[in-house]
C-alpha cells in the first residue's frame, strides 16, 4: 500500500509527534526530520493526505489519523523485532543493528513479522530499551527519567537511550554504560552540567550531553 518513502514520512511524522507538546508537526520539522527539502514534505503530505494517513490543516500542521498511527506503529514494531533478532540471532552489537533494521522495516508480509515475534518469545523492547508495539500497536510505557534530571544521590537503572548513533552507542560500550545497569549520581556539577556518577563498583565523569540521553528507571 506504501512506498518506502512513505513509510518513511509516516514513521518520521510519528517519532516528532511523540517527541512534540504540539499536537501538529511542521513541515519544516519534517523536513529537518528526513534532511529534505519543505517542498517535498509538501509533496508528500498532499499523497499522504490522499491516502487517509495524514491530515494537514494550514498554520496549524500534520497529524497523523488513526490510521496512520497504526500504520507507523506497525513500522516501528517491524523495526525493532528485527533489531531484536539480529542482536539475539545473528551477533550484531546494538549499535551496528539500527540501519540493518531500516532496511527490513519495510518488507510487507505480516505472516513474516508475526512468525518473527514468535521465534522470539514476544520481546517488549528492542536492544536500545524502546518498547515495541504488539500486532494492534499497543505500546507498554514505563516510567523512566533522563539521567540528567536526577540529582546529587539519586540512582536507578538504565532503561534507555535517546540517541542510538553507532558513535553514541560504541562511547556507551568503552565506558561500560548498558541497559540493566545502576547508576548513582555522587555529584551534578552546576557550571557546566557534567556528572560524576557511580557505576557498579566504579566512579565515572560524563557531560550533560551523555546524561541527557540515557534513560533511568528509578
Amino acid at each position: 500500500m506504501f512506498s518506502q518513502s512513505e513509510e518513511n514520512y509516516i514513521k518520521a511524522i510519528y517519532h516528532l509527534a511523540v517527541d512534540s507538546s504540539v499536537k501538529g508537526i511542521s513541515t519544516n520539522a519534517i523536513a529537518k526530520k528526513l534532511a529534505t527539502k519543505a517542498s517535498s514534505v509538501t509533496d508528500m503530505i498532499k499523497k499522504l493526505s490522499e491516502k487517509k494517513v495524514v491530515v494537514y490543516k494550514k498554520y496549524q500542521g500534520v497529524t497523523l489519523t488513526d490510521f496512520g498511527k497504526k500504520t507507523a506503529t506497525n513500522i516501528i514494531r517491524k523495526h525493532r523485532l528485527w533489531e531484536v533478532f539480529l542482536v539475539e540471532k545473528l551477533n550484531f552489537s546494538w549499535d551496528e543493528v539500527h540501519e540493518v533494521a531500516e532496511q527490513l522495516e519495510h518488507i510487507k508480509s505480516p505472516k513474516l513479522i508475526n512468525e518473527l515475534d514468535i521465534f522470539l518469545g514476544f520481546p517488549k523492547r528492542d536492544p536500545h530499551g524502546d518498547p515495541i508495539p504488539d500486532s494492534e500497536g499497543n505500546l507498554q510505557i514505563i516510567e523512566k527519567s533522563l539521567l540528567a534530571v536526577l540529582n546529587k544521590g539519586e540512582e536507578g537503572i538504565c532503561v534507555g537511550v535517546d540517541d542510538t548513533s553507532s558513535e553514541f552507542l560504541q562511547f556507551l560500550d568503552k565506558q561500560g554504560i548498558a541497559l540493566g545497569k545502576r547508576i548513582k549520581v555522587i555529584e551534578k556539577e552546576p557550571f557546566d552540567g557534567s556528572f560524576l556518577i557511580q557505576l557498579e563498583d566504579k566512579e565515572l565523569s560524563i557531560s550533560n550531553k551523555i546524561a541527557n540521553n540515557l534513560y533511568i528507571q528509578k
